[in-house]
């Protein structure tokens, strides 16, 4: 199969993807986690099934009207109210208690101040991330030979990671519309892991496409690009396969608390070799003929 013939399938689905992940996020947006907007989250476990609503009424009763309940099991529940003292989470966890026998498994507090101050941090903290990417690739590549140039190199990088980002980001808007997932500390630990992992998978191609541009100067541009992907992909998606197999894992035996992270570090990983692959990769010599392009418009207007 020619990488560079089927190119516009790859754009297309890519640009299906781009879209269907911004139409999520301007319909429901992300929920935010505690950890960025403030406030008090408690996991108990019941040692019988419990029901949602008799949990959620017993916190109205007691004062906690604020209070949203997510039912992680049958038996366990997720409150999440506005950040609470010491001693209103003592009440809390005896309101909890007098619905039946169980035990807490997980409390976090976090004030508006410090989780204003963690939303600061993760934007800038990814931002900072893509920018030092594609300079890093830019640097990486800047001995390539014609007629590429290592812009063009970080440009597809940052391109696809853009692209693998907004979906991870879209998923979670529909996940949070559906599921009731917030987004916290460790989605932005996942969406770095994310970053690493695609940016990894495209270097692996582009590092081939360099070693065949300089070592094989008869080969015709399209040659060396499918050449370098045959060359490449089963050990890009063997590597994903088995970080993904444990990761399922993780989501059948794993806790509720880490599900979401999981789940971001599939849906990031799958997307981004695909994207690694079939799209920065014939994504360079689209980049490369942009003159060619222009002077094509420039008659045509003329």
């Amino acid at each position: 199969m020619s990488i560079l013939k089927t190119r516009w399938i790859w754009f297309s689905l890519f640009l299906i993807l781009l879209a269907a992940s911004l139409g999520a996020l301007a319909k429901w947006h992300l929920q935010p986690g505690i950890d960025f907007v403030g406030g008090t989250s408690v996991e108990y476990a019941y040692s019988e099934p419990v029901e949602q609503g008799k949990v959620l009424k017993a916190l109205t009763a007691a004062g906690f009207q604020d209070s949203t309940v997510q039912q992680t099991s049958s038996d366990t529940v997720l409150v999440r109210t506005q950040a609470l003292s010491e001693s209103d989470q003592q009440k809390l966890l005896t309101t909890l208690s007098g619905i039946g026998q169980g035990s807490e498994q997980k409390l976090q507090s976090v004030g508006p101040t410090i989780g204003r101050d963690l939303t600061k941090k993760a934007v800038t903290g990814v931002a900072l991330a893509i920018v030092g990417i594609m300079l890093y690739v830019a640097w990486a590549f800047r001995k390539i030979p014609k007629p590429l140039n290592s812009w063009e190199f970080g440009f597809a990088a940052v391109l696809t990671l853009g692209h693998d980002v907004l979906f991870v980001l879209g998923l979670f808007a529909a996940l949070g519309h559906f599921y009731g997932y917030t987004v916290d500390s460790y989605f932005i630990t996942a969406l770095l892991t994310v970053m690493g992992f695609s940016v990894h998978d495209t270097i692996v191609v582009f590092d081939r496409i360099r070693e065949n541009l300089l070592t094989h100067r008869d080969w015709s541009l399209a040659h060396i690009f499918d050449a370098s992907v045959a060359q490449t992909a089963a050990r890009s998606f063997n590597t994903s396969l088995t970080a993904i197999i444990v990761l399922v894992t993780l989501v059948i035996l794993g806790g509720e608390s880490i599900r979401p992270f999981v789940v971001a570090l599939i849906a990031g990983i799958g997307v981004g070799t695909y994207s690694s692959i079939f799209v920065a990769t014939p994504l360079l010599p689209v980049l490369a003929t942009r003159p060619q392009w222009l002077l094509k418009l420039r008659r045509r207007s003329k």
